[in-house]
């Protein structure tokens, strides 16, 4: 009998190729898209969970505030870890982390690094990173070094590393591990590790200076929440006590379990940058929506071929086949289709892993495609799709009563309420994908066009460590003859994302948090920022600062923001020559208009702006548009001429801009490639169901052209109840699509207003390729000759 029904089924599939075409292509496109996603998933939600004690570990933030500013960050002063450890009996260890880049150098060539990890020895403790050779007690020594296996072969190729000697800057250090390389989906990556006791900061404890990552080992994973009460009521003590704070001022720290970091913490100056459990919901969400869109295409067109189906249905009932038994053959053929469509899913995962890894930006293996867990629910899902879109039409198909079946056939008719309803669906989560795809495109360009007080673009940045220091003037001097420089300047960070955190307080003790930006007379003027009141630093400035930093009299100049001049109660005007302290004191000098520092997710925040030459880290290049590649080059001959230890290397700070917005990016990318699959795909659906009903109609349509209709009116009577239906599913889709993205606007302190045009719009290419699909069927229906569809009748 399976055999009997197998044989029936790929018949079946031979005789209505266009329907097995769209039922096997739309269950193979959703079940692609779910197992790709899926693996991406499964990569988030395993993040750090490689390691043994991963429930136990916790990572400590830091929460300070004075006044209506509080801060939030990831990184703590150096005190946090050890006195917790001997405060807290729930704490059995403690490391602390610092992820710098360097210079290194080996057999006389210079690399310049970005993932030098410091680190307290109980780190290969705490963390499951396995060492493939070497002593762990590496870590313990100020001159010894660990590498990756990756690094090992970068360096030494296939030598033994153990022994061998890196420089990094003026220190050596001998390789005395090799780590393997961090999982993909780790918190913590590193190149290399070496001990965090050769930090000068290692020698001091102190709860500010907030520079470091710190993670505690807690007995136990259910401690999270009672520690986290004994934490904050022992920092109110240390607050009062031992720091001396006063008023609305406080520190205290908070609690994250290591696992859900990740994905539910958005932090600033994190180790790397995190995911979101929001754009976890999203794909799902979008998977989900592709695949009902298939699951819709396999019972509309199964009910669309009922009619074909009520002589073998009729015959086998006349044969005495019971109503479960064609019940159980219409799953078998649902879960045939299905099981097709499972098998070509496996094939094209394997070749659009690599295109999906750029669109998401995962480094997924093709590996992970065969993972236990995936493949077993993959078949679960192929299970579940096969009753699901065949449950309906089965049930359908074997209910039919043979005496109905034996006077008039199996109508078409049967099911049709279902079939334009399915429709429906299929065009509500098309124009729900491409609303919400139109508003997520648009935010991304307000982000990229917008005017954040600043100009980004053309400014190459240069990175700059303390050795450098004394270089910096000459470096500058030479830059800024290069032609196609317009302007160069020295600053502690990037202004599109300032991580220095501080306070200010005024002469009548007020005080608020800010954050702070150290930098050079001429970057101002460089980044072309606004002055609305007061006036720019100038070499005065300069040689007092100096003078100062000798020990002499003290002077100091301050610039603020328009928003730290609001929260101290001035106008910018009000705030020139106004005296306020950051621990050393001094005058307002300017008010700078307020410009984005952070990412459009944050209101913009006070911000303090102050010269200070031994805090540069890095040089930012203004450079004319049409001189970008000379000028470069000329910038690569002065960089090797004047600092020859260090290897030429630059990047471009509207590049380091849109980094920031990296997820918002990948979802575009995701809703817009799966937006096209799932028109696609309803579209497909369409044809094949307008296909059906053409035929179904062909004699209605040669009887109407005897009697004189044209070929518009007729196309006019096939379309006009398809396109009614995408009509509807515009007016049902537009306020759930509106619901959602208004949602995922709130997240931005800057955002767009959502048009009404857009939903219009949306519904109007959902419309126009709906018309032309039908169209196509109408028109091949309207322009065959009647003559052949009457001479039977």
């Amino acid at each position: 009998m399976l055999k009997n029904y197998f044989k029936i089924a790929w018949r079946n599939l031979k005789k209505n190729r266009l329907y097995a075409f769209v039922n096997i292509t739309g269950l193979t496109v959703g079940i692609v898209s779910c197992l790709l996603i899926g693996i991406y998933i499964k990569n988030e939600l395993g993040y750090d969970r490689f390691n043994e004690n991963a429930d136990r570990i916790v990572r400590v933030t830091m929460d300070y505030g004075h006044g209506e500013a509080p801060q939030k960050v990831a990184v703590t002063g150096t005190k946090v870890g050890p006195q917790f450890k001997r405060t807290f009996p729930e704490v059995v260890d403690f490391v602390r982390l610092e992820k710098r880049g360097g210079v290194i150098t080996y057999n006389n060539q210079v690399f310049e690094e970005t993932s030098i990890l410091y680190a307290d020895p109980s780190f290969l403790k705490i963390f499951s990173f396995n060492l493939v050779s070497g002593d762990a007690s590496a870590i313990s020594s100020p001159d010894k070094i660990i590498v990756t296996e990756k690094t090992a072969k970068k360096y030494f190729d296939k030598e033994n590393p153990i022994g061998k000697m890196l420089k990094i800057g003026d220190q050596n250090f001998i390789v005395s591990g090799v780590a393997a390389d961090a999982p993909e989906n780790s918190q913590v990556k590193f190149d290399f590790i070496v001990s965090f006791n050769n930090l000068n900061a290692s020698k001091t404890e102190k709860w500010w200076e907030a520079n470091y990552i710190t993670y505690l080992l807690l007995k136990d994973k259910d401690q999270v929440q009672p520690l986290q009460r004994q934490v904050s009521a022992y920092m109110s003590g240390v607050s009062r006590n031992e720091l001396k704070m006063t008023g609305s001022q406080y520190l205290t720290y908070h609690l994250e379990p290591l696992t859900s970091v990740h994905l539910h913490s958005s932090l600033p100056s994190s180790l790397e940058p995190n995911g979101s459990i929001t754009y976890i919901y999203i794909m799902v969400v979008v998977a989900i929506l592709i695949l009902i869109i298939a699951c819709v295409n396999y019972v509309n067109l199964s009910i669309a071929q009922s009619a074909g189906r009520g002589a073998e249905i009729g015959i086998r009932k006349v044969m005495g086949a019971a109503k479960s038994q064609l019940f159980r053959q219409f799953i078998g053929e649902s879960l045939f289709v299905t099981a097709i469509g499972v098998l070509l899913a496996i094939g094209f995962a394997f070749i659009l892993l690599p295109s999906f890894n750029h669109i998401s930006g995962k480094d997924l293996q093709l590996s992970a495609l065969l993972d236990p867990v995936i493949l077993g629910s993959l078949v679960l899902l192929g299970l579940a799709i096969g009753f699901a879109a065949g449950a309906y039409p089965a049930l359908l198909l074997s209910s039919v009563k043979l005496a109905k079946i034996l006077k008039s056939g199996f109508s078409f008719t049967s099911g049709q309420g279902v079939r334009k309803s399915l429709i429906v669906f299929q065009f509500i989560i098309s124009i729900f994908l491409i609303i919400t795809t139109v508003v997520i495109l648009q935010q991304l360009s307000y982000i990229r066009n917008k005017d954040i007080g600043y100009n980004k673009s053309n400014v190459v940045v240069l990175p700059v460590n303390w050795k450098m220091l004394a270089k910096v003037e000459g470096l500058k001097k030479a830059i800024s003859n290069v032609p196609g420089v317009e302007g160069v300047a020295a600053a502690n960070n990037e202004p599109i994302n300032v991580q220095w955190g501080d306070g200010i307080t005024t002469a009548d003790g007020k005080n608020i948090s800010v954050n702070a930006l150290p930098m050079d007379e001429d970057f101002i003027k460089t980044m072309q920022l606004k002055i609305i009141a007061g006036s720019d630093y100038n070499q005065t400035d300069v040689l007092q600062i100096d003078t100062t930093n000798q020990g002499k009299n003290f002077h100091y100049s301050f610039m603020i923001n328009e928003e730290a001049a609001r929260q101290l109660g001035w106008t910018p005007e009000q705030a020139i020559g106004k005296e306020i302290s950051k621990g050393v004191t001094g005058k307002i000098k300017g008010v700078v208009k307020d410009f984005n520092f952070k990412s459009f997710h944050d209101p913009i925040g006070p911000l303090l702006i102050f010269l200070d030459h031994f805090q540069t880290q890095a040089l930012f290049v203004r450079i004319n548009h049409n001189n970008t590649t000379s000028a470069i080059q000329s910038l690569e001959k002065i960089w090797k001429e004047r600092v020859p230890e260090r290897p030429f290397s630059y990047k471009f700070l509207d590049d380091d801009y849109d980094a920031m917005y990296r997820s918002e990016q990948r979802t575009a990318g995701v809703f817009t490639t799966f937006s096209a699959l799932a028109i696609l795909l309803a579209c497909l659906g369409l044809f094949a169901v307008t296909a059906y009903a053409v035929v179904q109609r062909t004699k209605e349509i040669g009887i109407r052209k005897v009697l004189g209709a044209t070929v518009s009116s007729i196309i006019v009577l096939i379309s006009k109840d398809f396109l009614g239906l995408i009509v509807i599913a515009t007016v049902i889709a537009s306020p759930i699509a509106w619901f959602i993205a208004h949602a995922w606007l709130q997240d931005f302190a800057y955002r767009i207003n959502i048009h009404w045009w857009i939903f219009v719009a949306a519904g109007a290419v959902c419309l126009l390729v709906a018309a032309v699909t039908v169209s196509i069927q109408a028109i091949k229906a309207a322009l065959a000759n009647p003559v052949k569809s009457l001479k039977s009748e």
